[in-house]
């Protein structure tokens, strides 16, 4: 994310001091989920990017699914937004589904993007003004964003295992570590226990501290450690949404080739011929 396409923004990573000095001249988007996704506390100005809503494909039976290109066009328009706009999304849990919205807009052909570091919890931490109240809309402006969707960034299971057979290529699995090696049950209803046989787990909050992504030269350890010299990456978690984490991490850490498993543990964890396996 280099030059025209970043936006100014310096890289896939901003804090929240220089985030406060540019409020009101660029695009903050709430990313929420969960429990955090009722929160009314927010960044001034900041819009609701409805992972759990509008911006995930409700016709299909998995969770969090990224909806189609004329669907999202939509809605990121009705949020007011522009092709040309600058964009900072964030959530209110630190670093978590603010990397989500981070990769879908990308995925989507949109580069000016990043995400705050440490979410709401960083920003109120560093004394920064924090609004109350139902989020504002956009004053019944609507935005000329257009998505163009960039090929290979969400996959499906026949990538999975592609990657899985491909010695240059790793999978990994953001969940707990309890959860890859099957020994509590999944959070979602009739899913397996496990992971998928070759799977690689980096829990995603293993590469925060503090609720703050780890630095770019920790990170490449960590990823290094775990990959050697694989530098082929697709990500996987629950339902698509932590899987995100480790795609910014990747990113700082220099890889190059990252996707994400959209339907993650929630699609391959059903009761199918998908293979999966228990243990560490």
């Amino acid at each position: 994310m280099t030059g025209d396409d970043a936006g100014g923004l310096p890289g896939p990573l901003v804090g929240p001091e220089w985030l406060a000095a540019r409020l009101g001249g660029l695009v903050v988007l709430d990313a929420s989920v969960g429990a955090h996704r009722a929160t009314e506390r927010r960044i001034p100005g900041a819009r609701r990017f409805d992972i759990d809503g509008a911006m995930s494909d409700h016709t299909v039976p998995l969770p969090h699914t990224m909806p189609g290109a004329r669907r999202f066009t939509e809605e990121m328009r009705a949020l007011g937004v522009d092709g040309t706009d600058t964009v900072v999304v964030y959530d209110a849990a630190g670093v978590y589904s603010g990397a989500r919205a981070w990769w879908m807009l990308r995925a989507m052909g949109f580069g000016r993007v990043a995400v705050l570091d440490g979410g709401l919890p960083a920003w109120a931490a560093a004394g920064l003004p924090v609004e109350e109240g139902p989020a504002p809309g956009c004053a019944g402006r609507t935005g000329d964003f257009t998505a163009r969707p960039r090929e290979g960034m969400l996959v499906g299971s026949d990538a999975v295992a592609a990657a899985l057979a491909d010695p240059g290529s790793a999978v990994l699995d953001a969940r707990t570590r309890e959860r890859f090696a099957g020994t509590v049950a999944e959070p979602r209803p009739g899913l397996r226990r496990g992971h998928m046989p070759g799977a690689l787990n980096l829990p995603f909050g293993e590469i925060q501290r503090d609720g703050r992504m780890l630095p770019a030269t920790e990170l490449r350890a960590v990823f290094g450690a775990l990959l050697g010299e694989r530098e082929r990456l697709v990500v996987s978690c629950g339902s698509g949404v932590t899987a995100c984490v480790l795609a910014l991490g990747a990113e700082l850490a220099g890889y190059g080739e990252v996707s994400v498993y959209d339907g993650s543990w929630s699609e391959w964890g059903r009761p199918s011929g998908l293979p999966a396996v228990t243990g560490p």
